[in-house]
């Protein structure tokens, strides 16, 4: 696996970021029994950033904790079969032959504000917002009750599985 982590903020961690991001997105790839090395970014910006973000790519002009953008138009969740048909060129890296996963944006004051509000570490907040964007690039979606439930169901297995809970 590739993985790029930007931090456009000044904020630090009390953890290594690229080493946990790592830590799900290996766990979430390895539930979903994704055949490919992956190649994933990871931007860090605050409130204002990803409500740019938000505002340019999806037209909604609020902050949010986290976006989502896949790189594959899954036809069923977590069907990585779609990458077979598809054009190389479109979702493989020519140089490393990775499947191109997608990127994945946070923002590290809402990682903050979250965290307090739920009563949990930061360190939680972080894991709870990769696992979930993870799976938005694995094809989940949580529009419906149904697809809200099986969501959760495999980000909370995730972060129990890294002994990762809320403390």
């Amino acid at each position: 696996m590739t993985s790029y982590v930007e931090n456009e903020t000044k904020k630090e961690f009390s953890f290594d970021v690229q080493e946990l991001f790592e830590k799900i997105v290996d766990a979430v790839l390895e539930m979903e029994q994704c055949p490919y090395e992956v190649c994933i970014n990871l931007l860090l910006t605050d409130n204002e950033g990803i409500r740019n973000y938000n505002r340019d790519y999806r037209e909604i002009d609020r902050e949010t904790d986290v976006l989502s953008f896949p790189n594959i138009d899954y036809e069923e969740e977590g069907d990585f079969s779609i990458v077979e048909e598809m054009d190389e060129a479109d979702c493989f890296d020519p140089d490393s032959g990775e499947l191109i996963l997608g990127d994945i944006i946070i923002s590290v004051d809402k990682v903050e504000e979250q965290a307090k509000a739920y009563g949990h570490s930061v360190l939680r907040e972080f894991a709870f917002l990769t696992a979930h964007s993870m799976f938005h690039l694995c094809g989940y979606d949580h529009m419906e009750a149904d697809e809200a439930t099986v969501m959760e169901q495999k980000q909370e297995a995730i972060l129990t599985q890294l002994g990762i809970t809320r403390e």
